[in-house]
């Protein structure tokens, strides 16, 4: 079992979703946490993202493992807001140990009619929040010569997905990112490697948005009406993981066991094929 004792571990996109599962897969391990989410909705998001009580009931929930907990209402787009975060947490902890960069958002449209505020929403929150998020911790982590980073991108970054063009460039973008870092730090006592699920049950795919990227023929498609055309898609022919089954693997990539593993595209992906480059 990963003991993370004496560990602090940074999680963005914390107030719901996978995000919450890994803070409390950390704090049941044993680490203390930050959690950092927006909290609020952005205009080209088709679906509504988590909110301040969420992450309140996420750090009550941490806590209830008896964990510390800090909180913050904050954008990882923000370069100043993620500063902040992190001379916060270590003003309080004294370290951080572990990065979660996790949080994230989806929507949809042909590519030819993307819109500039669609596509650059995508980029700035997937991408350059991930980038913005990570680089706030680098430095700590060279002065320990200790860390583990999780950048979380999406089984969508090893494949296409039509009516998705701008997820997926944010998502393989993120890769790219993961593997390059891992090879600046190479030595140092720190990984970096890329999580990538398929589907996951979350408020970020169970909405009526999502439900008719995937069923266009259906007028209002329920959760039933897509879990056939999810199952499909993965050869175990389960439609989508519980985000406590990404937490398990995140867990692995945490564990000093898991010290030379880095550069790594880690799948949990249901059998789903990622061959379709």
């Amino acid at each position: 079992m990963t003991n993370l004792s004496s560990h602090v571990a940074l999680v963005t996109g914390a107030a719901r979703g996978q995000g919450r599962s890994h803070a409390i897969a950390l704090a049941r391990a044993g680490a203390r946490l930050v959690l950092v989410d927006i909290a609020s909705d952005i205009t080209t998001v088709p679906y509504p993202l988590g909110t301040a009580a969420e992450l309140r009931e996420t750090e009550a929930m941490v806590q209830e493992t008896g964990q510390e907990c800090l909180s913050f209402v904050a954008d990882i787009r923000d370069t100043a807001a993620m500063t902040n975060v992190v001379d916060t947490a270590l003003d309080t902890f004294g370290r951080l140990d572990i990065c979660v960069a996790n949080a994230g958002v989806v929507g949809f449209g042909r590519f030819w009619e993307l819109t500039d505020d669609q596509w650059c929403t995508m980029i700035d929150t997937n991408l350059n929040g991930a980038f913005k998020t990570v680089r706030a911790v680098v430095p700590h982590m060279l002065e320990r010569n200790h860390g583990r980073i999780i950048i979380v991108s999406s089984m969508s970054g090893r494949m296409g997905n039509a009516n998705l063009a701008h997820y997926v460039a944010s998502k393989w973008g993120l890769i790219g990112m993961a593997k390059s870092l891992a090879i600046e730090v190479a030595g140092r006592g720190i990984t970096v490697n890329a999580l990538c699920p398929t589907s996951v049950d979350t408020p970020m795919l169970q909405n009526p948005a999502m439900y008719s990227l995937f069923c266009p023929d259906l007028e209002k498609p329920t959760r039933d009406d897509v879990m056939p055309r999810y199952a499909a898609m993965n050869k175990l022919g389960r439609p989508w993981l519980s985000a406590e089954e990404v937490s398990h693997t995140l867990l692995y990539l945490c564990d000093e066991k898991a010290a030379a593993v880095t550069g790594q595209v880690i799948e949990v992906s249901l059998g789903s094929a990622s061959g379709q480059h």
